[in-house]
């Protein structure tokens, strides 16, 4: 275990690991691989014991390949599709596909920045929000945004769960514990995304109903309005009293 521990920790403090690092941010953009907020984590846990490597290099070597992946994988959608290669076509990735679409319809700025949080959605979303030419430079800077709170957030959970006392003395086992912390919270936020946007269906829904009866009740008032003879229709007649007989005519002196 001690010699493991080694190994790693001269590995985090060599400068080609910031390379390396950089490549595998950039394809978890837009390739369906191992999450890379878990690396983060994980030598955010390690920098805790050895003081590396450096989390400033570390954040912005991670948001710059996690931005390039994104735009790259946009880029991708927009010039294949969704049904180019093998990976793509599978009904899982499909279904995960179809759902994208249908939230980016409805709210596309959510979703993109929500979407970075969830490991395989956001490859999704960021292929389709290039098959559906969704405004580039508003995807780019919404991703942006959305990439930078993500590599705060992944360096927080690592910080964190390395920060018990009884891990101070092994490196590895902090960095197990703060990848599985990292995950079993990657689960609950990724419910609490679905069930925000569950409950945003259901909103519109109710809206859409709601609009819906008003625009219905307002074409019918216009449409008496423009006919008014057709409320006498619907209107109670009144019974028409007879006219009284004529009297017989009279001369005078009968």
């Amino acid at each position: 275990m001690d010699s493991i521990n080694d190994v790693i920790l001269h590995a985090a403090g060599q400068w080609w690991i910031y390379p390396i690092l950089l490549v595998f941010f950039f394809v978890d953009g837009f390739a369906m691989v191992a999450p890379s907020e878990t690396l983060i984590v994980a030598l955010a846990a390690y920098w805790r014991h050895s003081g590396e490597p450096n989390l400033w290099v570390l954040g912005t070597t991670a948001l710059v390949g996690a931005i390039a992946g994104d735009n790259m994988a946009y880029l991708l959608g927009r010039r294949i599709g969704t049904n180019r290669w093998k990976w793509m076509r599978r009904p899982r990735v499909q279904k995960v596909f179809a759902w994208a679409r249908h939230e980016l319809d409805k709210r596309g700025a959510v979703l993109i920045f929500t979407a970075r949080y969830v490991p395989w959605g956001r490859v999704a979303v960021n292929y389709v929000a290039g098959t559906t030419r969704f405004r580039h430079r508003t995807f780019f800077w919404l991703d942006a945004f959305a990439c930078l709170t993500w590599v705060g957030y992944s360096l927080a959970v690592g910080l964190l769960a390395s920060s018990f006392p009884w891990l101070h003395d092994n490196p590895l086992l902090g960095v197990l514990v703060a990848v599985v912390f990292a995950v079993v919270l990657g689960v609950i936020l990724d419910h609490a995304i679905t069930l925000f946007h569950r409950w945003r269906d259901t909103v519109d829904a109710r809206n859409a109903a709601v609009t819906a009866v008003a625009e219905h009740a307002h074409e019918h008032e216009h449409e008496r309005a423009a006919r008014p003879e057709a409320a006498d229709d619907y209107s109670p007649r009144r019974p028409v009293a007879p006219e009284p007989a004529d009297a017989p005519d009279r001369t005078p002196g009968d």
